[in-house]
C-alpha cells in the first residue's frame, strides 16, 4: 500500500461542501488571508505552513504548566497521528465533519489534517462559545472544548460522535452528554503528544490507547508514552497513573498538584471528583504555605461566598477536608481555557 504522507490530499476531501485539491487549497489559503476574517486567516496561514516545502511546523503548546513555547514537530508525524485517529474512531472517507477550533493550537491544526488526510467533508465556522447555534447539518465527527460542549447540548442530537479535550470535562457535563445519543469521548494528550493518544467513552474510567502506542510508568508512578511514529523520543509526562493493562490506564492527577499536607500526600483530582457534585460553579483544591504543616489544603470557588452549602464539606475523609475556602470572581485561564492553578494559589494567603 502507498504510504500517505504530508503532501497527500485524500480524494474525497472537501471543505466547506467543495471538492479542493492541494493546488485549490493553496488558492483558498491565499483568498482567506487576503479577505477573510481573524480565524479564517489562521486557516489560511497553516493550510501554507503545511503545503510548504518543508517537513517540520513549529506548534505552539498551550501553557497549562509552565511558558507557552514552541515546539517544532515533523509533519509526517502529525499525518501519522491523524491515521491513528481514524483508525480508534472509525472514521471513513466523506464522513460529515465539523471544524469549531481555533487553528492557533495543535488541537485546530489537527482537525483540518484529519480532514485532508482522512477525505473527511469539513465545514469550517468561527470558533465560538456556540458552535452548532443556527446549524442544523448533521456531523459524523466534531471535536469541542468542554466550554462548547456544555453550550451545544441541544444541538449535539446532530452529532454521531465527539471528542471533547482541552480541560478537563466536570462531572456535571459528562452527567448531561451521557442522557444524548451521541457518542462522546473524553481525549488524552498534550502538544508534545500532537494532541490524544488515548480517549475513553464518558462514564467510564480508563483511558484506551490509540493504535501504534504503548504506555508505562517511571519511578514517580508517572505515565510515560512510547509513540515512535509521533516522537522519536519517549514522552515522560507529569501525570500519575494507575496501567489496568499494556493498552488501558486510569488518570489519577498531576504530580505537580499533589499536596504534602503534614506528611500527608493528598491528590486534587480525586478530592475534585468528590466535591463535583455538591458545587456547580467552577472550583480546584489545591495546597498553600503552611508554618505548621508544610502545605494546607485549600479550596478555590469561582464565584461570591455563599455559591455552595459549605457545610456539606463535613462528609470529606478527614484529611481531604479543605483548612479554607476562597471565592475568586473569575478564574485566571490559559489561552486554551484550562485553569490556572498554580499562578491563583500563589496569590492566596
Amino acid at each position: 500500500m502507498e504510504k500517505v504522507t504530508y503532501k497527500n490530499v485524500h480524494n474525497q476531501f472537501k471543505l466547506n461542501g467543495f471538492h479542493l485539491t492541494k493546488d485549490d487549497l493553496c488558492r483558498v489559503s491565499y483568498c482567506l488571508i487576503k479577505e477573510g476574517d481573524e480565524f479564517e486567516k489562521s486557516i489560511g496561514d497553516f493550510l501554507l505552513d503545511w503545503f510548504d516545502n518543508k517537513s517540520y511546523i513549529d506548534l505552539q503548546t498551550s501553557g497549562t504548566t509552565g511558558e507557552p513555547k514552541l515546539i517544532r514537530t515533523n509533519k509526517q508525524a502529525m499525518v501519522n497521528s491523524a491515521l491513528a485517529t481514524g483508525d480508534f474512531f472509525e472514521l471513513s472517507p466523506g464522513d460529515k465533519a465539523l471544524y469549531c477550533l481555533p487553528t492557533k493550537f495543535i488541537a485546530g491544526k489537527m482537525m483540518l489534517v484529519r480532514s485532508f488526510i482522512l477525505g473527511l467533508d469539513i465545514d469550517f465556522v468561527e470558533p465560538s462559545s456556540h458552535p452548532l447555534a443556527k446549524n442544523e447539518t448533521k456531523y459524523d465527527f466534531v471535536a469541542m472544548v468542554p466550554l462548547q460542549a456544555q453550550n451545544s447540548l441541544e444541538g449535539l442530537k446532530n452529532v454521531k460522535k465527539m471528542i471533547v479535550g482541552g480541560a478537563r470535562m466536570s462531572k456535571e457535563l459528562e452527567k448531561s452528554l451521557l442522557k444524548g445519543k451521541t457518542e462522546v469521548y473524553e481525549t488524552y494528550g498534550m502538544t508534545e503528544t500532537i494532541t490524544h493518544i488515548a480517549a475513553k467513552k464518558i462514564g467510564e474510567s480508563a483511558f484506551s490507547i490509540l493504535p501504534n502506542i504503548k504506555i508505562s510508568q517511571n519511578e514517580t508512578n508517572c505515565l510515560v508514552i512510547d509513540a515512535p511514529r509521533i516522537s522519536s523520543d519517549l514522552i515522560v509526562t507529569n501525570d500519575l497513573v494507575e496501567i489496568k493493562n499494556d493498552n488501558q490506564f486510569v488518570f489519577l492527577g498531576r504530580i505537580d498538584n499533589v499536596v504534602n499536607s503534614g506528611g500527608i500526600k493528598l491528590m486534587p483530582e480525586q478530592i475534585e471528583e468528590k466535591l463535583a457534585s455538591i458545587i456547580n460553579n467552577r472550583f480546584f483544591v489545591g495546597g498553600i504555605a503552611d508554618p505548621t504543616l508544610g502545605e494546607k489544603l485549600v479550596l478555590v470557588v469561582e464565584g461570591k461566598k455563599g455559591s455552595f452549602d459549605e457545610s456539606l464539606l463535613e462528609n470529606l475523609d478527614k484529611y481531604e477536608k479543605p483548612k479554607k475556602v476562597f471565592y475568586k470572581a473569575d478564574f485566571l485561564e490559559t489561552a486554551t481555557g484550562k485553569i490556572k492553578r498554580k499562578e491563583m494559589l500563589r496569590t492566596l494567603k
